[in-house]
């Protein structure tokens, strides 16, 4: 069976929006209205509301980082994720945790990254040298 994940979140304004997941993430937009914009984020579906984004709260341990929770987030392969980071530098995002690798030499090991979108929606980017590794214990 495949499947593609359909998230749906609050943004405060959809300009913003457009430009961060457009120009920014590089997201190619889809459908939408005065009140919402789809954007095909890394092949899922995002839909992106006028709203109050969700509340958050640094709850999330994972390895020595206390992480945003909740969070959203996509696993790309190393050499996209490598590219995205640089990208989101030259770009100026701001890191709530800057580019890092976690579990180094262990199963699961991973580069991570996370930052908000201008609404302040926290997201995780992780980066996996084998997918295979994504659900390792």
């Amino acid at each position: 069976m495949r499947s593609l994940f359909h998230l749906a979140i609050h943004v405060t304004d959809l300009d913003q929006a457009r430009r961060f997941y457009g120009d920014i993430l590089g997201c190619a937009e889809g459908r939408s209205t005065d009140t919402w914009v789809d954007f095909d984020f890394f092949g899922h579906q995002l839909s992106l509301h006028l709203g109050q984004p969700f509340a958050t709260t640094r709850t999330g341990k994972v390895g020595d980082h206390m992480v945003m929770m909740p969070h959203m987030g996509v696993v790309l392969a190393l050499p996209d994720w490598l590219t995205l980071a640089e990208r989101l530098q030259s770009h100026g995002v701001e890191f709530d945790i800057p580019p890092v690798i976690r579990f180094q030499g262990q199963p699961g090991e991973q580069r991570t990254m996370f930052f908000f979108d201008p609404s302040g929606n926290p997201i995780e980017v992780k980066g996996f040298a084998d997918f295979e590794g994504l659900f390792a214990s």
